[in-house]
């Protein structure tokens, strides 16, 4: 049945009404006594990283043997003991950890590449704020196999993996326990120059078994609006070293690609070997200024991006930055308005950036020279489109931040400036403040100044006209142990450009609203239960219907570490100046019932639906699979599947029609030798076949031996075959064939 207009609108008054009575609600965020101070005191001799505790240097280590049960217990004495060491010396911070196990056959402890450390396995480490802000700090974890895992995580923006450390680790897998010990180069850490230092740090232990437990060294109020800052303190840091630290990374690769000599089908022929090779460097000259430089990076890909289903689609589709020259300070780029994008630098000659914190502020400032390549994309309030990037351009990227107790202001501005004319610029504020342990605000203004290049054959818009235009996000969030709501509004010009963002979607007023209300079981299958209403409104400026949606439905927490949720959709969209009204279902289902089936996903949409290209109802489904099934701590087998299809009306009436049908289908298989080396083989099939006939599949494998002694001393041997279907002879065809070879070693000082 299909919900009237008017219902809609008042039912999602009716949320946001709530929401605010809902704000009234005794929170229990409230603030609560401060965990015990840790102090610390210098390692009296040597301690060697091979996970054995008997080292001289640990005697007088600081210990920590009291831990809570955080999820899905609240703030409860934890299940298992867990015991911490902390220490120090000239050079690194030192780290131990004995995490005993009753059942040690239910160690969920594979091997896998760098920072593949699931939550669905057994993981320990630390949590370091070094600016001492109790808002960012750094995760540097590791499983029983020794393979790590770090991230920054920002209570305003989250975590992010794609940061890469130096640091060295060990583990062992004992009768009774499994022990890691760590050691953290004070040269890997940015901090202030004061001596002594006081940092923050939370000591953490992930154990999935029926519930994914977590347990840390401080009571985290549930429902709270921050993380961090609930850290404990650590005390008595004093003579640390200030900086003055250098890392050289060269590389070079050889590649060799073989296209078809005519139309597919027709034998290979190999091209000529191509060689390159180019430099990064890090460069500390103190312990809070990183300098990193690199020329000709390598931007290669050592494992492509999982392919997405673009059928259908009205906007562009997102893909994560994974390239290491931008890592560095990468968290403080993350804006709510994404004005940044870094895979919009599609191939730098060369490139600089600076990263550090100044008199209180934090900032980070990059340069760089892009040849060009990729698309551009051209952002609309109903659609986008793309166009080709054929130019290159200087990027200039630039954040300040600075920190107000749990508040902070900031400024971001971005330039790309086009060779032969055209410029793209934006600028603006933002702050965070939270009002309340259980509220915080967030807002954020831009500007930009466009000219678009001369390219009219590239892009229709593409004139050398001048564009300008505003960018606007607000957001209230609330969040106790049981009420959740939050609001948020985006008004966003119809010249408002960002091409050194992903902002598919410009000329648009933009409002959401959500009310949720937990419940938490302490006994049986579910561990958790929220109800909850989704309402959302876009308009264009000239207040014109965009969409419209209002979506109640419930998520759980339940046993096997699973998670679903299932929301029941009502929208109003406008296409081509009409407007379609249906309903449709969105589902989730996330589960880790044991090591060997490690994990498995289901998510997707299905019920009523627009056909964007021909402007007329449809009836459909996007349905998703994951897996991963793990037959020994060695091998994994990872399937990713997807498949869209949409039916329509015939022209004239009658019966549905199948409009199209898209699948993806992905096998990733990694055999992991150590630590240090894995091989892995991956083939993704794609099809399309659509009204009429239309028909296209494609295939690509690849093989890819790895050896990393660090993130940036490597081995990659790699091998790709690609296949596309051939209209002349009805199936799939050779397109390309390539040999890939990556040696990069880094150099420290």
């Amino acid at each position: 049945m299909q919900l009237s207009r008017s219902f809609v609108i008042r039912t999602g008054l009716s949320a946001l009404v709530a929401a605010v009575l809902a704000a009234s609600a005794p929170s229990s965020a409230s603030a609560q006594e401060p965990p015990q101070e840790i102090r610390l005191s210098r390692a009296p001799g040597e301690i060697r990283i091979d996970g054995e505790l008997g080292d001289p240097g640990w005697q007088g280590a600081a210990k920590v043997d009291t831990f809570y049960e955080t999820n899905p217990g609240d703030n409860i004495p934890a299940p298992v003991p867990s015991v911490a060491y902390l220490s120090y010396d000239g050079r690194y911070l030192y780290a131990a950890f004995e995490f005993f196990e009753p059942d040690m056959k239910s160690l969920r402890a594979p091997f896998g590449d760098r920072d593949n450390v699931p939550s669905t396995t057994d993981y320990g480490g630390i949590i370091v704020d070094t600016r001492n802000n109790a808002r960012t700090a750094v995760l540097l974890l590791a499983n029983p196999r020794n393979i790590q895992y770090d991230a920054n995580t920002d209570d305003a923006s989250g975590e992010d993996s794609s940061l890469d450390l130096y640091w060295d680790s060990a583990t062992r897998i004992l009768a009774d326990r499994w022990v890691l010990e760590m050691r953290v180069p004070f040269s890997s850490l940015r901090y202030d120059s004061a001596d002594p230092q006081t940092w923050g740090i939370l000591l953490y232990r992930n154990r999935p078994r029926e519930f994914r437990t977590q347990m840390f060294n401080v009571k985290l109020p549930r429902g709270s609006s921050c993380f961090i800052c609930h850290e404990a303190k650590i005390t008595g840091l004093s003579g640390l070293p200030g900086g003055n630290h250098l890392v050289l990374a060269p590389y070079g690769t050889s590649k060799q690609t073989s296209r078809p000599e005519g139309l597919l089908g027709t034998p290979l022929e190999d091209g000529s070997v191509e060689w390159d090779g180019g430099i990064d460097a890090k460069w500390t000259p103190n312990a809070d200024t990183a300098i990193d430089a690199t020329i000709n990076p390598d931007f290669s890909q050592i494992e492509s991006d999982v392919a997405q289903i673009s059928a259908n689609e009205r906007f562009a589709l997102f893909v994560p930055e994974r390239r290491p020259f931008f890592l560095e300070g990468l968290d403080l780029f993350a804006t709510p308005i994404q004005a940044v994008y870094t895979r919009t630098i599609t191939s730098p000659r060369w490139g600089a950036r600076a990263t550090g914190e100044l008199a209180g502020t934090s900032y980070t400032l990059l340069v760089t020279e892009d040849r060009g390549g990729g698309s551009v994309i051209l952002p609309g309030p109903e659609a986008s489109d793309l166009a080709p990037q054929d130019f290159g351009s200087t990027v200039v990227i630039g954040r300040a931040r600075r920190d107000l107790g749990s508040a902070f202001v900031s400024f971001l501005a971005t330039a790309r400036e086009i060779d032969g004319g055209g410029h793209n610029r934006v600028f603006g504020p933002d702050f965070r403040w939270q009002a309340t342990p259980a509220d915080v605000v967030r807002a954020q203004l831009l500007w930009s100044d466009s000219r678009t290049p001369e390219r009219p054959e590239l892009a229709s818009e593409w004139t050398g006209r001048d564009l300008s235009s505003h960018a606007f996000f607000g957001t209230w969030s609330h969040s106790t142990s049981t009420w959740d709501w939050a609001a948020e509004y985006y008004d966003i010009g119809d010249e408002f450009r960002a091409d050194v963002g992903f902002l598919p979607q410009v000329g648009v007023r933009d409002g959401f609203a959500v009310l949720g209300r937990s419940f938490f079981p302490e006994k049986g299958f579910f561990r958790r239960f929220r109800p909850f209403v989704r309402f959302r409104d876009v308009t264009d400026q000239d207040g014109d219907l965009v969409l419209r949606r209002i979506g109640p439905g419930f998520n759980f927490n339940a046993q096997w570490n699973s998670f679903f949720n299932l929301e029941h959709r009502t929208e109003t969209q406008r296409i081509r100046d009409r407007e379609f009204e249906y309903d449709y279902f969105a589902f989730e289902l996330f589960m880790s019932p044991s090591l060997v089936i490690n994990d498995l996903g289901f998510y997707g949409t299905f019920g009523e639906g627009v056909d964007v290209v021909g402007a007329r109802p449809g009836e459909g489904a996007t349905l998703n699979v994951t897996a991963t099934v793990r037959p020994t701590d060695h091998l994994a087998l990872r399937f990713d599947g997807s498949r869209r299809w949409l039916d329509v009306e015939r022209e004239g009436g009658g019966l549905d029609v199948r409009l199209f049908t898209a699948d993806v289908a992905r096998l990733k298989a990694t055999y992991t030798f150590s630590s240090r080396s894995f091989l892995r083989l991956i083939g993704e099939r794609i099809t399309f076949d659509g009204d009429g006939g239309a028909e296209d599949e494609s295939f690509a494998g690849s093989a890819l031996f790895a050896y990393k002694i660090n993130w940036q001393t490597v081995l990659f041997l790699g091998y790709g075959d690609e296949r596309a279907f051939s209209v002349e002879t009805n199936q799939l065809e050779r397109s390309g064939r390539e040999l890939f070879l990556k040696v990069s070693y880094a150099f420290q000082r």
